[in-house]
């Protein structure tokens, strides 16, 4: 058998190359304490980039698996929520605790009545 070589490929590469590869020393990396969120309630829910229909929609469905007095707060960049949301509020009897924008992204605050 011409060329077939019974040396593992461990054994052709040499010991430094073989030992190097298994020795690599792990570098930890130094972790930076995390700060803690402020406790300034529930977590926004991301519905950046939908268009209508789509917040009004998924608002609703958040909306029907809440108990009485849980909060919603929604963050949307399409400018017709402003029309949407309340509407939906409105037709749910829910309440729109606080609406804000700051920039392009709106942000609704809604108690499930």
């Amino acid at each position: 058998m011409a060329g077939v070589s019974s040396v593992s490929r461990s054994q052709r590469r040499g010991p430094l190359m073989a030992k190097s590869k298994l020795q690599k020393p792990l570098r930890k990396q130094a972790r930076k304490p995390e700060a803690e969120p402020p406790a300034t309630g529930p977590p926004a829910v991301n519905m950046r980039g939908l268009k209508c229909p789509l917040p009004a929609l998924k608002t609703r469905k958040l909306l029907s698996k809440m108990a009485a007095g849980e909060v919603l707060v929604i963050e949307c960049t399409d400018p017709l929520t402003t029309i949407d949301i309340p509407n939906l509020v409105r037709e749910t009897g829910d309440k729109i605790e606080d609406s804000a924008k700051s920039g392009r992204v709106l942000t609704f605050r809604i108690r499930k009545s």
